[in-house]
């Protein structure tokens, strides 16, 4: 135990020191990327006639090492979707950086006080998924909000489309009008048209960007119906009000479980109230689960049991509708 603490100080500082120098050599290569295309727009306007790259290259890291470590894994490319899909201004490496830095730190501070091999375990690991929770909860929310515009902006595409616009006109009204997620979502898809890339690709390439089931009938419709003809502006109007009924059904079936999330709430929180009251009123009688070998095994097997029933109660509540 004498030997962790200092490899573990020797770690957090070299993790603290590596977050610091990815911030600074983060911002010195953002200068260096605007200074860049501030001089090729320069070249640009003297004609000249070099090739441009127009492909999209995917940095997970500002330091080179971390970034060729992380691009080496397969679960990085998701990762770097959902930091997307969440508008998250941080690259992967930084976020990595961030979560190993908190796990190591509160690892620390729990060698301090406990030799408990479950709290040398469990918060570590439970501080260093922290960001990653925040990233997951940011990305949620934006795509939630993209859902709930999703039917204004299909009536929107409609109306268009009734009136005699082209298809492309109602999505340029969309990026137009509509704020994040939704607006800037349908530019790019407007941009990559306008860079050739085909309708149907990317509408593709929409539905790979956002996280949206709804958003898949309405492409799957568009793509179909420029293959077989139809009634683009009909189907999307009742794509629309699909989804409108589907959000009524949604909001019926959460009324009424209700009361079983309410309970699973209850069920978790009155152990830990319990315990709190009774150590405020007699603390030598709950010394004993913290103080002694048996005691931490009990309580070790009781949060684990919890975890195992509050996954349960989770599944048992959320209903997908």
């Amino acid at each position: 135990m004498t030997l962790i603490i200092p490899i573990l100080a020797i770690i957090a500082m070299f993790m603290l020191v590596m977050g610091l120098a990815n911030l600074v050599t983060g911002k010195r290569r953002t200068e260096r990327e605007r200074i860049a295309r501030r001089l090729g727009t320069l070249h640009g306007a003297k004609g000249d006639t070099r090739g441009v790259d127009l492909e999209r290259k995917l940095t997970l890291s500002d330091m080179p090492w971390l970034d060729d470590l992380l691009a080496a894994q397969a679960w990085t490319r998701r990762m770097a979707l959902i930091l997307e899909q969440g508008q998250v201004k941080t690259t992967l490496g930084m976020l990595v950086l961030t979560s190993v830095m908190a796990g190591a730190l509160c690892l620390m501070a729990m060698a301090l006080f406990s030799s408990n091999v479950f709290l040398l375990v469990v918060p570590p690991l439970a501080v260093a998924y922290v960001p990653f929770m925040l990233v997951f909860r940011k990305r949620a929310r934006r795509m939630a909000r993209f859902q709930r515009q999703l039917p204004d902006a299909l009536d929107l595409v409609g109306r268009a489309l009734r009136a005699g616009h082209a298809f492309n006109q109602g999505m340029r009204m969309v990026a137009d009008e509509f704020e994040d997620p939704i607006g800037p979502e349908f530019q790019k898809v407007l941009d990559e048209i306008n860079y050739g890339v085909p309708a149907d690709t990317a509408l593709i390439n929409l539905v790979r960007r956002v996280d949206c089931p709804d958003l898949k009938f309405f492409v799957v419709s568009v793509n179909i119906q420029r293959e077989t003809g139809g009634n683009l502006a009909e189907i999307v109007t009742g794509i629309a009000r699909l989804i409108r009924e589907r959000f009524k059904l949604a909001g019926r079936v959460r009324v009424l479980s209700a009361e079983g999330r309410l309970t699973a709430w209850i069920l978790l929180a009155l152990p830990f109230g319990i315990g709190i009251i009774i150590n405020m009123l007699n603390p030598d009688f709950m010394s004993v689960l913290y103080e002694t070998p048996e005691g931490n095994l009990l309580m070790t097997g009781s949060l684990f049991q919890m975890t195992i029933g509050a996954i349960a109660l989770k599944r048992m509540t959320t209903i997908r509708v």
